[in-house]
């Protein structure tokens, strides 16, 4: 033979090694570039997010604002105190989203108040039921 001396069945061996080999190389190539694409892409969409909600309370404070001056005929009054009411939902609003970066949505534990309580009461105190025995 011309090819080579190996049998066809090694040769079959020999390319299917190869084709799993690069195969192996194109997949983690694209698993590098998918990953920064999507870090960029929940980049993007944080932004919006956090622009969206600011103007939107906005939105919403200076419109219930300019409702109760025409239904109530005090012309700046409640548009200037609900434009700040609405600002402070933004920045509230703004500060959770900021906050929970990097953290799936509804999964942290909640902390302080009757949770932390309840749990105090499940897990009983070591120190208090050696004092009890003695």
């Amino acid at each position: 033979m011309t090819m080579s001396d190996n049998s066809p069945q090694e040769n079959l061996k020999d390319l299917d090694k190869r084709l799993n080999q690069a195969r192996e190389k194109s997949s983690a190539n694209k698993q590098s570039i998918s990953s920064i694409g999507k870090e960029q892409t929940y980049g993007y969409s944080m932004a919006v997010r956090i622009g969206t909600e600011m103007v939107a309370a906005l939105i919403v404070g200076v419109g219930i604002g300019y409702s109760l001056d025409n239904w109530l005929e005090t012309k700046p009054l409640f548009l200037v105190v609900f434009f700040f009411l609405g600002a402070g939902a933004g920045t509230l609003n703004v500060y959770r989203a900021a906050r929970g970066l990097g953290v799936a949505p509804r999964y942290t534990e909640p902390t302080g108040g009757v949770v932390s309580l309840v749990k105090r009461k499940e897990a009983p105190d070591k120190d208090a039921s050696e004092k009890k025995r003695k």
